[in-house]
């Protein structure tokens, strides 16, 4: 019932107003949740030489962009239209008119949701999403909705009934959004921030499957409400002979950019996520 009042808050709250409480709420009240610890521990482990100050200052800075994220949900669509700078948006063109499908790979970076907002609004390219349903049924339909635009474009749950949707999707040539930087134990280990992290590699299988490309989309958020999405170059997927390269090499690529892009904003990323070994962040 909480998530629903605030959510009708927002709503009705001009954007910037509704995104500055947000940021508010959440700078106030994350630091105190025992999740704090999780992301603390986190940052030690990925840099060690980091003083209490310095992580307690990212700590605030993720609960305050993960405050503003939520509060940000209602106003997507104009967040997408009028709020997203796109560098490089001649990739997206191409995606767009090439006639295949293609994935499209970020991570829980400044208002993720963003990303698909933008693609939809602002070059009409629908990304299809594929998510981690929240717990909370009430919380999952209330997201779900925000998030596929009142289900004008799908939002896949990750499922096995999602992963057939997912797969369906792509053969009818759509693209497909990923966020890449959760951890996956029954999938393969590879670098990420300098640290061994299990990963899925079944984007990377996906592109080898339907000879598509693997894009990264870069979202940050520059003040307030507003943000910048830088699109890159496709990551190389097929060597000079068009064979497929080892899918962990390309996986272990992908991640560089996730790597790259979280040392330069890393109060912008969710430290959340138990994305390392449990050990192995113990023992550090």
């Amino acid at each position: 019932a909480l998530l629903y009042v605030l959510f009708f808050i927002f709503k009705i709250m001009p954007l910037d107003m509704a995104s500055s409480c947000g940021g508010a709420i959440g700078r106030l009240i994350g630091p105190r949740l025992a999740a704090s610890r999780k992301a603390k521990a986190n940052l030690k482990f990925v840099f060690p030489d980091i003083g209490d100050e310095k992580a307690d200052e990212i700590t605030k800075g993720m609960w305050e962009n993960l405050g503003r994220v939520f509060a940000e949900y209602p106003h997507l669509e104009k967040i997408g239209r009028e709020r997203v700078e796109i560098i490089n948006d001649h990739i997206l063109d191409s995606l767009k008119n090439d006639g295949m499908p293609g994935i499209l790979f970020s991570a829980h970076m400044a208002n993720w949701e963003a990303l698909c907002a933008a693609f939809l609004t602002r070059k009409n390219l629908p990304v299809y999403g594929i998510y981690r349903a929240p717990n909370n049924p009430w919380a999952a339909a209330l997201v779900h909705r925000a998030r596929s635009y009142d289900a004008r474009v799908p939002a896949f749950p990750k499922s096995r009934s999602g992963t057939r949707a997912l797969l369906q999707a792509m053969k009818e040539g759509h693209h497909i959004g990923i966020l890449i930087d959760q951890k996956y134990n029954e999938g393969i280990a590879v670098p990420f921030l300098g640290k061994p992290a299990m990963t899925s590699p079944a984007f990377a299988q996906l592109c080898q499957k339907f000879l598509c490309p693997l894009v990264p989309a870069r979202i940050e958020r520059l003040q307030g409400a507003r943000f910048r999405l830088t699109v890159e170059k496709p990551v190389k997927t097929f060597d000079e002979n068009q064979k497929p390269l080892p899918v962990g090499e390309t996986v272990a690529a992908c991640h560089e950019y996730l790597g790259r892009w979280i040392k330069e904003r890393p109060e912008q990323w969710l430290w959340l996520h138990r994305r390392w070994d449990s050990a192995a962040l113990q023992s550090s």
